[in-house]
């Protein structure tokens, strides 16, 4: 257990590491600089700013100047917003993220396990073309273009629901709701095939013939060797939802960390880009582990490390 607990964690550190290097090079790689001329900046003025911030320093020296602030956790100060740093940002932005994120995460993945199993217990019923059709439109329509449906409909047309801001739970309902729809629908289907397979096994054939309940059977027997498909997907789903809050955030005016995200690529604020992805990064590599540890949970048969030939 220790020796795989180690090398998962120098696998995560070069992961981030090789994350943080290509970002950073692949940032300065693009022509251009924060101060343009949009900024009204002399030629003086911007040669300051540019010793400030150390950009004009050999690319090297600029990036082994950031692993060293890395590795104290200091993201540095934000360029355009020079009495804030990136620590600030991103203290302020990403609670807000990750609760979105999480509400997404806990309805979809909630609300897809309730419909798979439905469906596949309905197989070829009304539920379960009802259902699958349902999970059909999820994956088909983007979220982007869900949250502008919903506030059409819910919130313009029907004036159920306010559409900005996010400063009670109805607030929350129409983004958590646009943002859950696809992982929603691509775990039910997942759930629902695994659930279809694992209930003509022949171990539920036997827990059937002991004359066990339908739903002890689901529930104690089915139920946890159907979720595995589901955890292996569930770390990509986090990742996604994650990433994808940015653009919800934008559509629904939720100040979370998509605002500071979205507004460093458009002016250029290498810092907060660079806090941002590496933040992101390391988060989404720390979720992907847990999803790992979860398999040995759900089926003893995986071990966390191999035995030794006898």
């Amino acid at each position: 257990m220790g020796t795989y607990l180690m090398k998962r964690l120098l696998a995560m550190v070069l992961t981030l590491w090789l994350i943080v290097t290509l970002t950073f090079f692949l940032m300065h790689a693009i022509p251009g600089s924060p101060f343009n001329e949009e900024r009204n900046t002399s030629d003086i003025v911007q040669q300051n700013l540019e010793d400030h911030y150390h950009l004009n320093e050999p690319l090297m020296v600029q990036y082994f100047l950031y692993i060293k602030s890395l590795v104290s956790l200091d993201f540095g100060p934000s360029i355009t917003q020079p009495s804030q740093t990136v620590n600030d940002l991103l203290g302020r932005g990403f609670p807000i993220s990750f609760e979105l994120g999480m509400l997404t995460l806990l309805i979809a993945v909630f609300s897809g396990i309730t419909l798979g199993v439905l469906a596949a217990l309905r197989h070829n019923g009304l539920i379960d073309y009802v259902a699958m059709g349902f999970a059909v439109l999820g994956i088909s329509i983007p979220n982007f273009v869900m949250a502008t449906l919903l506030i059409q409909v819910v919130a313009v047309n029907w004036e159920i629901l306010p559409v900005a801001t996010w400063t009670s739970w109805r607030h929350m309902v129409l983004p958590t709701l646009a943002l859950a729809t696809g992982p929603m629908a691509i775990i039910a289907r997942l759930t629902r095939s695994s659930m279809l397979e694992v209930l003509t096994q022949d171990y539920i054939r036997t827990a059937r013939a002991k004359g066990l309940s339908p739903m002890k059977i689901v529930v104690k027997h089915a139920l946890k060797n159907a979720l595995m498909p589901v955890v292996t997907v569930l770390g990509t789903l986090a990742a996604g939802i994650l990433t994808g809050t940015f653009v919800i955030e934008q559509i629904f005016a939720i100040p979370g960390m998509g605002k500071y995200f979205v507004e460093s690529i458009n002016q250029r604020d290498y810092p907060v880009i660079m806090g941002t992805t590496v933040f992101y990064s390391a988060f989404l590599i720390v979720m992907l582990f847990l999803v790992d540890l979860t398999y040995g949970f759900l089926d003893p048969r995986i071990k966390l490390h191999k035995k030794e030939a006898k």
